[in-house]
């Protein structure tokens, strides 16, 4: 990962591959460096050549005038309109351009950004989260990795009087960051690598190094819990289930612990109602809930909150093997709910109603889940928003106020008693898929039947992976998402 430092200095004095400069609309050229340029940064905003909209940039070569070879010209758009998330994703457009132009260093100055409203540590930690997420790849399986002739390796913040928080808030990103890399590396693994095995012996690992307790139940003790429906799923695959217990307790002794859930299906074929070839590979993304929650109990740990955190992930794969169930198959939830199962692609809910009613005995605060759960929640939203769904106004409401704080967004979805009649079953508790329309709810409702806490659920499925990458620092593949808006939601809660 790249290094970052922090120096008290200005723009003009250092030596780096390139300097980032940021700018509101309407803004001049910072004078130090204009002058020491001849004017050239005016002269372009003035004959309009150079505009700062929104993450518009400009390379301008520095000809040995200054100590840094490049200055890249960053746009912020309007000043009413600058947020954490406009830091965040102008950083990543520079970290970008910089790697790009083979700059090996990158020095920014938040300096003139800083504001009550904006304070020093939140403006670093944001912009310093947008360098590291926009320069992540995953090149496992290169026998050459591709050479774009050089990587950035530093990122240096030259600042003043605020240099202590500047440093706090990129020390704090960079925590974060390894934690969503991790979160991103799992699920841009294989299916064939990324198996239930790997996963847990991964969260083991990871989870020692951090310093959380960690311990993984093999399908004999999942047995023994009557964890039923999870099992329904993992019968049909060859890979044994693994069911992942993280703990991390490091708060008030009496104060009731935040559970997180992550899905954690490593690779969806549909099992007996198959899913149709096309773009079926997406399907090892289907764990990125328990990826996103192994992440997010490595960034607590690395952060050393004061917090009561658990983190459950269920992991199997779902598969048509001669085991498999069928369409129609009912199956016994740990709770002691039976489940007509109609779909066997709608598995997800299935192995997160067991995680659910194991949450209880925690006796939580509040339950957390995270699930690529419906297609229907992506016919809703797109592939700007999770859907935000839970029986806690309180912790829904937080919840999206992080997701705004990190850009990881997510928006309230009914879940009126309407819906509960659509999953009803006329031979069991209830069934595993509703009516055609109102897919994502339905979900939802089913997932309710097996709490009694304050619950809030995440649907991922639209937010979870980009081949596109929506913001500059959303790469192709796994986004890792959902761990920077529930370490967000951890701190403030």
């Amino acid at each position: 990962m790249i290094k970052v430092q922090v120096k008290q200095a200005s723009l003009d004095k250092v030596k780096v591959g390139a300097l980032a400069v940021f700018m509101f609309d309407g803004d001049k050229a910072p004078r130090a460096l204009d002058q020491k340029l001849g004017g050239y940064l005016s002269a372009l905003i003035k004959k309009k050549k150079y505009t700062p909209k929104k993450y518009a940039t400009r390379a301008v070569d520095t000809l040995g005038k200054l100590p840094a070879d490049t200055v890249l010209l960053v746009g912020l758009g309007k000043k009413s309109d600058f947020s954490e998330e406009i830091m965040r994703r102008a950083a990543a457009k520079a970290a970008q351009v910089a790697r790009g132009a083979g700059a090996k260093s990158l020095a920014l100055s938040l300096d003139m950004l800083v504001s009550k409203k904006h304070p020093a540590q939140q403006m670093a930690q944001a912009a310093t989260e947008g360098i590291f997420l926009s320069l992540y790849r995953f090149m496992e399986y290169k026998k050459k990795p591709e050479d774009n002739g050089t990587e950035l390796s530093l990122a240096l913040f030259a600042c003043g009087k605020d240099a202590p928080k500047i440093k706090a808030g990129a020390d704090a990103a960079e925590k974060i960051c390894r934690a969503v890399y991790l979160a991103r590396d799992l699920g841009n693994h294989p299916g064939n690598t990324a198996t239930p095995t790997f996963i847990a012996q991964t969260a083991l690992r990871e989870c020692k190094k951090a310093g959380v307790r960690c311990r993984v139940f093999d399908k004999r003790k999942i047995e023994q819990l009557k964890m039923g429906s999870f099992l329904a799923v993992a019968q049909g695959s060859e890979q044994p289930p693994k069911f992942i217990v993280m703990e991390y307790f490091k708060g008030p002794k009496k104060e009731k612990p935040v559970v997180l859930v992550g899905k954690g299906l490593t690779f969806d074929t549909g099992g007996i109602s198959i899913k149709p070839s096309g773009g079926m590979e997406d399907m090892k993304f289907d764990m990125s809930g328990g990826g996103a929650v192994i992440g997010a109990m490595v960034a607590i740990a690395l952060l050393k909150l004061k917090k009561n955190v658990v983190g459950l992930v269920p992991c199997t794969e779902n598969m048509p093997g001669g085991r498999a169930i069928k369409p129609g198959d009912i199956a016994r939830s740990m709770s002691g709910i039976t489940v007509e199962i109609l779909n066997t692609d709608a598995e997800g809910r299935l192995i997160l109603a067991d995680a659910l009613s194991y949450a209880k005995r925690y006796k939580p605060k509040s339950v957390i889940d995270l699930a690529t759960l419906t297609g229907a929640c992506m016919v809703a939203l797109g592939t700007f928003a999770s859907g935000l769904f839970g029986t806690d106004q309180k912790l829904m409401d937080s919840l999206r106020d992080a997701g705004e704080s990190t850009g990881e967004r997510c928006w309230p979805m009914p879940l009126w008693e309407d819906y509960d009649d659509q999953i009803k079953s006329p031979i069991a508790d209830v069934k595993n898929i509703g009516d055609r329309y109102g897919g994502a709810i339905t979900a939802a409702a089913f997932l309710k039947k097996f709490t009694d806490y304050p619950w809030a659920h995440l649907d991922i499925a639209g937010t979870a992976n980009s081949a596109k990458g929506l913001a500059p620092y959303q790469t192709s593949g796994s986004a890792g998402y959902g761990v920077r808006q529930l370490v967000e939601f951890l701190r403030k809660d």
